[in-house]
């Protein structure tokens, strides 16, 4: 396989909340316009991804790897990757968990040495939301959350700001920042992607110093909860208007009870229109996309997808509570809360 058609592997993490999907559902549209293929995929501790969701609902590609992060499922990630092969592509997007650390030891240096030529591996792109910069200049950030936060920028190749449209004005970061991008507007988008495809930086250049029990404490200390479920009304109501009431109720309910999110999703579909809602701070406003306009229906799919600093029973409480607010029938069809298991990589290559 020459590299002309050696498909480009393009890692983007940052923390929960980041705008990682966002940024990459605009490249893949950008790209699409120069009649490039594109494939997505994406990863989680459990299935019921809203991201997998919104992904599909805007035409692209899009494989999950579930039930662990990229260098705990390495074999699942290649098997993704050999999937999407049978459609050309010549993009893959990954997006690692959230939490995730030590991309380049467990996943970027495993593809290069177990599987060489097999992509043309992209500089490590970690995503740094302006409050999330705002946050590591307080006193009061989480520990946990602080240390997720610094390691995943210590090992970034290029460091991105994201949500530029809401943040017009520079960010007072710890580290530099190579890029202000948009995912919403598409602002620094192309010039992003110019230095993924032919990079000037050396890839996987910084390797971090892991004490894996202080990983898995700080990751932890996260409660996780995917919720899918089948909603049926008995006055059709509109995506927006079903997401928007119950994701301010939620993020209400969490706040009151001192609980800090780190993202909050929702995802709506009916059957001729989709919703997607999110916020990722406590009092954040909500950040909506899709079909806003869409005519009511009664029959709704809908995916949940909380992370937060809490006991996850803590966490099924709260959205059982806000589901129970709903007029209508609520068959659950998939829910589970709980804590990340200890990371334990298939591969660490250090040298």
């Amino acid at each position: 396989m020459t590299e002309q058609n050696t498909p480009a592997l393009i890692i983007v993490g940052g923390f929960l909340g980041a705008g990682k999907t966002t940024l990459i559902l605009k490249a893949a549209e950008l790209l699409r316009k120069h009649d490039k293929r594109v494939g997505v995929i994406l990863n989680d501790q459990d299935a019921g991804l809203v991201d997998t969701e919104h992904a599909v609902a805007r035409d692209v590609i899009a494989r999950e790897v579930t039930d662990g992060c990229f260098c705990c499922r390495f074999s699942e990630l290649v098997a993704a990757t050999g999937d999407l092969m049978t459609y050309r592509p010549d993009v893959i997007f990954a997006e690692p968990v959230g939490s995730c650390i030590d991309l380049t030891a467990t996943v970027m240096r495993p593809l290069q040495t177990i599987h060489p030529g097999q992509f043309r591996i992209a500089p490590l792109t970690v995503l740094l939301d302006p409050d999330s910069a705002d946050q590591l200049r307080d006193d009061r950030l989480d520990p946990n959350i602080r240390y997720l936060l610094a390691n995943q920028l210590a090992e970034a190749d290029l460091v991105c700001t994201t949500k530029q449209d809401l943040h017009r004005g520079p960010v007072a970061a710890s580290v530099p920042i190579d890029f202000q991008l948009s995912g919403k507007t598409g602002f620094g988008v192309e010039s992003w992607l110019h230095e993924m495809l032919q990079p000037t930086r050396v890839v996987g250049a910084h390797l971090l110093d892991v004490n894996y029990d202080r990983y898995a404490e700080a990751e932890a200390a996260l409660g996780w909860l995917n919720l899918h479920a089948n909603i049926r009304l008995p006055l059709p109501r509109t995506p927006a208007l079903l997401c928007g009431p119950l994701l301010d109720e939620l993020e209400q309910q969490l706040s009151k009870a001192g609980i800090v999110i780190a993202h909050l999703k929702i995802f709506d579909r009916t059957a001729t229109a989709w919703v997607k809602a999110s916020v990722s701070t406590n009092g954040g406003e909500p950040v909506p996309e899709g079909d806003l306009m869409a005519d009511p229906a009664a029959e709704h799919e809908f995916a949940l997808n909380l992370r937060a600093v809490a006991d996850p029973d803590h966490l099924r409480r709260v959205v059982l509570a806000g589901l129970d607010k709903i007029a209508g029938q609520v068959e659950i069809r998939h829910l589970r809360a709980f804590r990340p298991p200890a990371p334990k990589p298939e591969h660490r290559l250090v040298s």
